[in-house]
């Protein structure tokens, strides 16, 4: 395994890269989404801080310098989606079925290597993405991964998708990340390791990641999330 030298971005330059990026995400409706943040919040403000979560993280992935953006959605697309993404409908039952099926339907209209984010990690940057993206492009290496603080990931990059890879990963444990790394490592995958990011799942790490992004749509929507507390 090996480290991305952080570099890369900058030397790269501003050509796109034949690559994908997908956005793994559910339909900001309360009670359907950041669960874990209630009873601090009530569940209509945890779904106004996803959605602005979700839309932060679109942003990004809609600047960055990819042949082609997809969301994978559970739910209907609202405003905060923009233009330039392709929409698929999420499929399976368990979250490691929906990944596997995300590669997979990506890959079947756009045979390119593929980084799959979350909703959760709205500090994601243009560079995080690149250096990702360009490490599958160049060949460097087969997969990419971004592990979390709370012990699992945040980042999967795969050149191709196979379905062998995510089967039967125990998803939202403290050994996620663990077992998913040693899933690609054990299938002889060159795994690339992008930095440890922090998931928004609870109110401290609310706090915390709105603290590094205060021009967000996201620090603003938690600012007033917590205002209402007081």
């Amino acid at each position: 395994m090996s480290w991305f030298n952080s570099a890369s971005a900058t030397s790269a330059g501003p050509d796109m890269l034949a690559a994908q990026v997908i956005v793994i995400a559910k339909e900001p409706v309360a009670g359907r989404v950041k669960t874990r943040l209630t009873p601090a919040l009530s569940p209509a403000t945890a779904a106004a801080l996803a959605e602005a979560a979700l839309a932060d993280t679109l942003d990004v992935v809609a600047a960055s310098a990819v042949s082609r953006r997809v969301l994978a959605l559970d739910g209907a697309p609202g405003y905060w989606l923009p233009a330039g993404f392709d929409l698929i409908a999420q499929r399976g039952d368990g979250l490691d079925e929906r990944l596997a099926a995300a590669f997979a339907d990506t890959h079947a209209a756009a045979p390119l290597p593929m980084v799959l984010i979350g909703m959760d990690t709205p500090q994601v940057t243009t560079d995080l993405i690149r250096d990702a993206a360009q490490s599958l492009v160049s060949g460097e290496a087969d997969a990419v991964f971004g592990p979390a603080e709370d012990g699992g990931f945040w980042l999967l990059g795969l050149a191709r998708p196979d379905r062998s890879l995510l089967a039967g990963v125990p998803m939202s444990q403290p050994d996620t990340g663990r077992v998913q790394l040693e899933r690609l490592a054990s299938a002889g995958l060159r795994v690339a390791l992008a930095p440890r990011l922090t998931d928004v799942d609870t109110f401290d790490t609310a706090e915390q990641v709105a603290g590094q992004i205060p021009d967000s749509r996201f620090a603003a929507a938690f600012k007033s999330s917590a205002g209402a507390l007081h």
